[in-house]
């Protein structure tokens, strides 16, 4: 239905550039209704191991409309690996020493071309929002106490209930840090009506529930757990103000709330960002902690080294991070993969 709405849209020079798993079968539909035209797809979230994309029922029909495309664009050179795995042993298909790809009777190229983001704004954004009043009324509100921040939807795959766990842990095992810190979870409502989405919110209720009955005085919660929605402006100030972002997933694509968390940042006074192995991020932004999600000791472990990191150590892994986010931002993501299409080698069949 998608490829028949939009190919009696198209012009001869039109390029088509898709987004997303939801629409992975667009570029085969769009072929049997004859477009010619230069095709890329970009997938946003993680391309599975082959062991585990095999048992996907279907997959055949899935990766077939995928090879529609003239280029493949992945996060990570992990997933691109992944796919190049499936096309050898899945599909039958070879990959040339150019790198260009044979399978299903197409020829096509794939890469990874890590998202960024819009750095430079994100920073004027950060710097004009911790005047507002949402970044006023949390300012005044930690006193002294030192702000973690962490910013999600509210998925499983983004690993809330390990981190909570982590926090648990830090308060047990370095009970100087009670009554200094506040992590602030901010969990953006998501998928609601679905029951797995719904039992997880409970879960992660019971959890801040019990950690904060554990730990709390009467003037002092370690968990401020927040089901809403902020404005982008308000997310932006208080990233600002975190002298730790914890970005865990369990697993993500890339996870630009990392990037954000470090634009965000006073150069002069940074944070240290936290961040999960298995988030694409963790292969560009080299300044960060990086650990596992699943190993609530290392994160418990990592939250302390940040919290007492000193200053000089902080500015030179932000002053990495923020060149690296700088250079490789949402501009020049969108440019290289508009431009390796342009350059690709379209043959419709071999």
């Amino acid at each position: 239905r998608f490829a028949a709405a939009l190919a009696p849209l198209l012009k001869a020079d039109d390029v088509i550039w898709i987004h997303d798993y939801q629409l992975l079968p667009l570029a085969g539909e769009l072929r049997k209704l004859g477009v010619a035209n230069r095709i890329g797809f970009f997938l946003h979230i993680p391309l599975p191991g082959i062991d585990t994309l095999a048992v996907l029922p279907g997959l055949g029909t899935l990766m077939r409309g995928l090879a529609g495309a003239d280029l493949i664009g992945f996060q990570t050179a992990r997933d691109l690996q992944n796919f190049r795995d499936f096309v050898r042993q899945e599909a039958s298909g070879t990959i040339g020493m150019d790198g260009l790809v044979t399978c299903f009777d197409r020829r096509l190229e794939a890469g990874a071309f890590p998202i960024g983001i819009d750095a430079a704004n994100f920073t004027a954004l950060a710097e004009k929002a911790v005047a507002k009043p949402d970044c006023r009324q949390l300012l005044q509100s930690l006193g002294s106490r030192k702000l973690m921040i962490a910013i999600d939807r509210l998925d499983y795959s983004k690993g809330i209930p390990q981190r909570f766990e982590a926090c648990e842990e830090l308060l047990r095992g370095h009970p100087e840090h009670r009554g200094g810190i506040d992590l602030v979870q901010i969990a953006s409502p998501s998928r609601s009506e679905v029951a797995s989405y719904r039992d997880l919110r409970r879960e992660i209720d019971r959890l801040s529930g019990r950690i904060n009955s554990a730990f709390s005085d009467l003037n002092w919660t370690p968990i401020r757990y927040l089901a809403r929605t902020y404005p982008r402006p308000a997310l932006a100030g208080f990233c600002r103000l975190a002298r730790v972002g914890l970005v865990t997933p369990l697993r993500d694509g890339m996870n630009l709330v990392a990037k954000e968390y470090v634009a965000a940042q006073d150069e002069t006074d940074p944070g240290v960002l936290i961040l999960s192995q298995f988030a694409g991020a963790a292969a560009e932004l080299d300044g960060a902690l990086i650990v596992n999600p699943h190993e609530r000791e290392a994160v418990s472990a990592a939250i302390e080294r940040a919290l007492t990191m000193p200053k000089d150590e902080r500015v030179a892994r932000h002053a990495r991070m923020f060149e690296r986010i700088s250079d490789h931002d949402v501009t020049r993501w969108a440019s290289e993969f508009i431009t390796r299409l342009a350059e690709a080698r379209t043959k419709w069949s071999l």
